[in-house]
């Protein structure tokens, strides 16, 4: 699809545009995306605000073409494009723009929006069928800010969840989100306990030298998935910081990072048998420990960590999982970077700098993650010497240094900016 995009944009922008934007919103709804992730991507593609109003099902929601929900101020202009829910109804899918009519590009757009909130609404609000007790959409309606208390405390009771249990939203980068109990941290943060095998397969083993310094980091987690994000961004906690013998050259304190690797599901009607040395099978974002009725705020808390995950890769060097409750402030920094925006020069100069050679990143990653020299040639797998040769042609290439206090937290700055500006 990208490929046939490209080819038609070469010959008409507006044609290219239109099959990116089919494309966009069937991946949307093939991860079964929420209605505010939906309306997101209307705005962030036609480049204003939308708008969807559901009367009947008393569902509002507006969003900035910079991503941000804000609640509308006015009536919605009938000069606006818009699109109806079902064919011959009434509209209800606005684009914020007063314009003669939608261009070609708008109708696309609002017919391919419209369509997938449309299923996401009759699954979430219709009156479908019992549905057995892990049905995807009673775990949707449960995330869903939008949907009335009474909506989602019958979806708790059919999911066999208490209103005053405690419990966290987890979103993956792909596929379903998923709600765990609260006492489940330890298993979502990866802190001696593997993956359920219903959770993705079998957990990887862990890597060689990766449990020599466990002691000294706080791992996380995160993930996106649905209700309201782009589906989200990774599956391993990074393999942490290590302390570094006595006496040997600090180069900052351990990191703030989070991690997680949940289970599929709900957590008691789920058990798994985690094992030793968990390693996430994806990337997951992990929203804080809240009431049952307080889900949708811990899964856009679990929505935002998913932008501070990794591959893992050598081409993504990090932690595959983040929770959103180890970020601490940096959280705020999702906020000011908008997804797909252009790269901040610090970011530039370490793609060019891990354009150069193929343990540029690795490296980089390393220095930034432990809590000594020693400790990041321990990560890399080199030696003392080796690193120290690699990071002066790292500080070369970035132009500026890497081994003092500032200069490795602009690094740590620039390799999450790297992620944020990914988007998931």
């Amino acid at each position: 699809m990208k490929e046939l995009a490209g080819r038609l944009a070469a010959l008409d922008p507006d044609a290219g545009a239109a099959v990116r934007a089919i494309a966009y919103f069937d991946r949307l709804a093939e991860t079964r995306a929420g209605l505010e992730a939906l309306v997101r991507g209307a705005a962030v593609l036609a480049g204003c605000p939308a708008r969807l109003v559901d009367a009947e099902r008393r569902v509002t929601l507006r969003v900035e073409p910079d991503g941000r929900r804000r609640a509308p101020e006015t009536d919605a202009d009938p000069d606006w494009p818009s699109a109806p829910l079902v064919p011959g109804g009434p509209p209800a899918l606005w684009l914020e723009r007063a314009e003669a009519g939608p261009s070609m590009v708008d109708a696309v757009i609002l017919e391919r929006a419209a369509g997938a909130a449309r299923a996401v609404l009759d699954r979430t609000r219709g009156r479908a069928p019992a549905a057995p007790a892990d049905d995807p959409a009673l775990v949707e309606t449960l995330l869903d800010a939008t949907a009335p208390e009474q909506a989602r405390l019958h979806a708790a009771r059919r999911l066999g969840l208490a209103p005053d249990v405690r419990v966290r939203a987890v979103a993956p980068a792909e596929g379903p989100p998923r709600i765990v109990a609260a006492d489940r941290a330890k298993d979502l943060t990866g802190a001696g306990a593997a993956l359920p095998a219903q959770a993705g397969g079998a957990a990887r083993p862990e890597r060689k030298g990766a449990a020599r310094a466990r002691s000294g980091r706080l791992d996380g987690g995160a993930t996106t998935g649905r209700p309201g994000t782009d589906p989200v961004d990774a599956g391993r906690p990074d393999r942490g910081a290590t302390t570094g013998r006595p006496g040997t050259d600090p180069i900052g304190a351990g990191r703030p990072d989070g991690g997680a690797a949940p289970g599929r599901g709900i957590g008691p009607a789920h058990p798994g048998a985690p094992t030793a040395g968990a390693v996430p099978s994806e990337r997951l974002g992990i929203g804080p420990a809240v009431p049952v009725l307080d889900l949708p705020r811990s899964w856009a808390a679990a929505r935002l960590a998913l932008r501070f995950t990794a591959e893992g890769d050598d081409l993504d060097p990090g932690q595959r999982a983040v929770a959103a409750d180890e970020l601490g402030g940096i959280a705020q920094l999702a906020e000011l970077v908008v997804p797909g925006a252009e790269p901040h020069p610090d970011v530039r100069a370490v793609e060019a700098a891990a354009a150069a050679a193929p343990w540029m990143l690795r490296t980089l990653h390393a220095v930034a993650a432990t809590a000594s020299l020693r400790a990041a040639a321990a990560e890399a797998g080199v030696h003392h010497s080796t690193l120290q040769d690699r990071l002066a042609h790292a500080e070369h290439l970035l132009g500026w240094p890497v081994r003092t206090p500032q200069g490795r937290f602009r690094l740590q700055l620039a390799l999450t900016l790297r992620h944020l500006t990914r988007g998931h």
